[in-house]
């Protein structure tokens, strides 16, 4: 009898120890779990958190693109600094200083376009492209001299006060200007630095040109070919005017030469009074 007392005795023991230890393995549990739980970061980010990072991501992005750019910084601008302000708030350039450095930068652009305007407006009428510069002073006088616009003997002399004899034309007559002996296709220079007034053709003196020498002499070569100025360009004393051509009619026995004549004031005077 006692030993079945002292059986179901333990027997109720080791149910109870049995029992405890269950309660104390989930109370256990459950202390871990409440620990885990008060320290434990949530995996998963809410929308409200993503949206915030996506903003400062594209800041500082923002901020790291101006800071890299290698173009010069204006004045304000140390280095380290970017015009996004992503130094401090007094490191900052405003957006006034860099539109006010922008609007700058323009005008000067605009300042060297005027100067590049301004310098092809001079070269033009300095007389680019011409013969010789068009902003020429012209400034002839009476104590200045003339360059033979051919070499040769002179087969007609100016005459005004008295008459001459014209062979071709069998008769004696004025000459406003001198004829002077030369050979076809030889080079005709301008006797002096002039401006082109006119180039023409008459059955006299076959191609010409007529130059404003200043102060109101006038110089006309007669008999050319292959002119190679036109009206209202400048040259200079010695520049090409053209080549000897074949005589015109009224110079077929005198043969072929360059007829000049200089006028002042309208009126002819002798070419051979200037001539070097």
């Amino acid at each position: 009898m006692k030993n079945k007392v002292r059986q179901m005795f333990k027997d109720k023991l080791f149910l109870v120890m049995l029992v405890l230890g269950l309660l104390t393995i989930v109370a256990a549990a459950g202390v871990v779990t409440i620990q885990r739980g008060g320290t434990e970061e949530n995996p998963y980010l809410s929308m409200e958190d993503q949206e915030s990072l996506i903003a400062d991501e594209t800041e500082g992005g923002a901020g790291q693109l101006a800071g890299a750019s290698d173009m010069e910084k204006p004045d304000g601008l140390e280095n380290g600094d970017s015009a996004s302000g992503s130094g401090g708030e007094e490191d900052r350039v405003s957006g006034t200083d860099v539109s006010s450095w922008l609007a700058d930068s323009a005008s000067d652009t605009d300042s060297a376009e005027e100067a590049a305007v301004d310098s092809q407006s001079e070269a033009a009428l300095a007389g680019a492209g011409n013969d010789a510069a068009s902003a020429m002073v012209l400034n002839f006088t009476d104590a200045d001299t003339l360059g033979w616009p051919v070499r040769g003997s002179v087969l007609i002399d100016y005459s005004m006060d008295t008459t001459t004899y014209f062979a071709t034309l069998e008769q004696y007559k004025c000459s406003p200007g001198i004829v002077v002996q030369s050979e076809v296709s030889t080079p005709v220079y301008a006797p002096a630095a002039a401006r082109v007034l006119e180039v023409g053709s008459n059955e006299e003196l076959g191609n010409y040109v007529t130059l404003d020498l200043g102060n109101e002499y006038t110089a006309i070569c007669g008999q050319l070919k292959e002119i190679p100025v036109a009206a209202n360009d400048y040259v200079e004393a010695g520049s090409l005017l053209g080549y000897v051509a074949e005589p015109t009619k009224y110079y077929s026995v005198e043969g072929s030469n360059v007829y000049l004549e200089l006028t002042h004031e309208g009126t002819p005077v002798d070419p051979l009074d200037y001539l070097e």
